[in-house]
C-alpha cells in the first residue's frame, strides 16, 4: 500500500505555533509529513535556512513520521520529488484563504497535486512569523508565539 505523503512547505521565518498546530492536526491523517523549508530570492531573511531548519527539528524530535528538508524551485516539483499526492496549509483568516486558494488551484492544474487546508485554532489565529520577527528585532520575548525560541539565533 503507498504511504499518505503530505508536503508542508512555506519559509518558517521563524516556525510559529500556529504552524506547529497545523502540523499536529494533519499528523494523525498521514504517514509522513513532509516539512519543506523553501526559499524566495526575492525575500530577505532573519533566519538562516541552516537555523529555521534545526528550529523545526527541535520542535518535532520526538516524531518520527516528520522530516524537515530544505528545496528550492516549485513546491509541486518537490512533492513529485518526495513521491508526496497532498500540500498541507494552514489558514488563520479569509485574507490567507483567498491568498492559498489560487495556488491550490495552480498546483492542481500543473501537477495534480491535492492541497488540504485546516484553519488555525483560534487562539493562535493571531500569530504571524512577521510579527515575531518585528518582536525578536526588539528584543521581545517569543516564548509564547515560538516553540524552543532559544534555537533561533541569527
Amino acid at each position: 500500500m503507498m504511504k499518505k505523503i503530505g508536503v508542508f512547505p512555506g519559509s518558517f521565518d521563524p516556525f510559529t505555533k500556529g504552524h506547529e498546530n497545523i502540523i499536529e492536526r494533519f499528523l494523525p491523517l498521514f504517514d509522513v509529513i513532509i516539512i519543506g523549508v523553501g526559499g524566495n530570492t526575492s525575500k530577505k531573511y532573519m533566519y538562516s535556512k541552516e537555523v529555521r531548519i534545526n528550529h523545526i527539528k527541535s520542535i518535532f524530535e520526538y516524531e518520527p513520521k516528520i522530516v524537515v528538508e530544505p528545496y528550492t524551485g516549485l513546491t509541486v516539483d518537490f512533492c513529485q520529488e518526495k513521491k508526496a499526492q497532498y500540500l498541507l496549509r494552514g489558514l488563520r483568516n479569509t485574507t490567507d484563504f483567498n491568498y492559498e486558494k489560487s495556488i491550490a488551484l495552480m498546483n492542481k492544474q500543473l501537477k495534480g497535486i491535492e492541497t488540504l487546508f485546516l484553519m488555525t485554532d483560534e487562539g493562535l489565529s493571531h500569530i504571524s512569523s512577521t510579527i515575531i520577527r518585528d518582536i525578536a528585532k526588539n528584543n521581545g520575548d517569543l516564548t509564547p508565539f515560538v516553540t524552543n525560541s532559544d534555537k533561533l539565533i541569527i
